[in-house]
């Protein structure tokens, strides 16, 4: 297997990736952007891949502000550390500070663009391939209206009530906001409702099409999960036909880099887990099956050429992965959180076959959203990056390919 390179890991705090969602590199390679803990607070920062000089580029000393994922935030107050995403071309990250939304670029001048609604929970952004808009999804605050330290449970303190359940019963609602990245104005709130959006991504080719999340369905996951709109109309990605059903477990979406085909990955009902991805103007489908010895929970990402890596899944004969009590495998995701490689996947969409190529050990524990590798390509494809925890503290390192 191929040796691991470390970008960064600091002796007393955390640093790791911006999330898979977008790119956590500039454009031409040469930097990336993280997320570290170093000095108390989380701040981003711009690591120069090739002379190590560093940039902290956001002032937050207000903590984490609570989101999804991050449920023992603070409410209104500090970094949506969900919230960092960043426009690789022209070098500028967009996030959440209290309720501000917020750009700045290398020359450290923070603009702010405009304000989220006091009474909605934020989640995953995304910048548009084009640079000129942002969108921020939102849902009205009830859907995390709990005291973390009584009602939360596990590592993160989520809720012990069923989310989804809550809001299908109080009729709860999503909205994607999408902001003028130069005016910052509103140019559009889009009502979901009965509806949990925690990822969007815009179409690489055309910011009037938002592929978005309905996350921890309570039921009919497998056709649920996966939602697009096009500026008029609200569409599921995935049918319950042709050997799919909608009890299917269905994650991590992603845009190819053509905008053609969206990649997912999941679980059939009682069946193996799966790699899959859908024609968008199709409406065609392929599904792989993974060994069944492949059980082992990861994310799958995909280069601009089609390839894939991913962080989960690959066993050798002979493993003994770890076992952990680990708190966040008890939501709907059948498969326990303990793989050990990052591996390059080559698929054959027409044969229904995957070939798989370890590249290394990313060594993490997985205990924490922040430990997952979330491993990506950068633009060049020819280097994965990855965030592990392989002690104490969780750093970002990188695998040739």
């Amino acid at each position: 297997m191929n040796p691991i390179h470390t970008i960064t890991l600091r002796d007393d705090s955390n640093t790791q990736m911006l999330y898979f969602t977008c790119s956590s590199l500039s454009a031409d390679d040469r930097r990336i952007y993280l997320i570290s803990d170093q000095g108390g607070f989380p701040n981003v920062y711009r690591h120069d891949l090739q002379t190590g000089r560093e940039q902290i580029l956001t002032s937050n000393t207000s903590g984490i502000l609570q989101s999804y994922v991050y449920f023992n935030g603070t409410r209104n107050t500090g970094l949506g550390k969900a919230s960092v995403c960043l426009d690789p071309v022209r070098e500028i990250v967009y996030y959440i500070q209290d309720r501000d939304l917020c750009a700045v670029g290398s020359d450290g001048n923070i603009r702010v663009l405009n304000q989220v609604p006091a009474d909605q929970m934020t989640a995953f952004t995304h910048v548009s391939g084009d640079g000129r808009y942002l969108c921020v999804p939102t849902t009205d605050a009830r859907i995390l209206d709990y005291d973390p330290d009584t009602e939360g449970y596990g590592l993160d303190q989520r809720p012990k009530y069923d989310i989804d359940s809550r809001v299908q019963q109080e009729n709860l609602c999503s909205y994607l906001h999408v902001y003028d990245t130069q005016t910052g104005e509103e140019t559009m709130c889009e009502p979901v409702p009965r509806c949990w959006i925690t990822h969007v991504q815009f179409h690489p080719l055309d910011s009037g099409m938002i592929l978005y999340n309905n996350e921890w369905p309570s039921f009919a996951c497998g056709i649920r999960r996966i939602n697009l709109f096009d500026g008029k109309t609200h569409r599921q990605l995935r049918t319950a036909e042709q050997g799919r059903s909608a009890d299917d477990w269905v994650c991590h979406e992603m845009w190819s880099a053509d905008g053609k085909v969206v990649i997912y990955h999941g679980a059939y009902a009682n069946g193996p887990a799966f790699v899959g991805r859908v024609n968008v103007e199709q409406m065609t489908y392929r599904e792989i099956p993974l060994p069944k010895e492949y059980d082992a929970y990861g994310h799958f990402t995909i280069s601009h050429t089609g390839e894939l890596v991913c962080d989960g899944y690959y066993k050798q004969p002979g493993d003994h992965p770890p076992q952990r009590d680990n708190s966040t495998d008890h939501g709907a995701d059948p498969h326990q959180k303990n793989a050990e490689y990052i591996s390059l996947v080559h698929p054959d969409w027409e044969k229904h076959a995957l070939r798989w190529t370890p590249l290394c050990k990313h060594g993490t524990d997985w205990l924490g959203q922040d430990t997952h590798p979330h491993a990506i390509f950068n633009h060049g494809g020819d280097t994965i990056y990855f965030s592990s925890r392989r002690g104490k503290y969780v750093g970002v390192y990188s695998v040739s390919v």
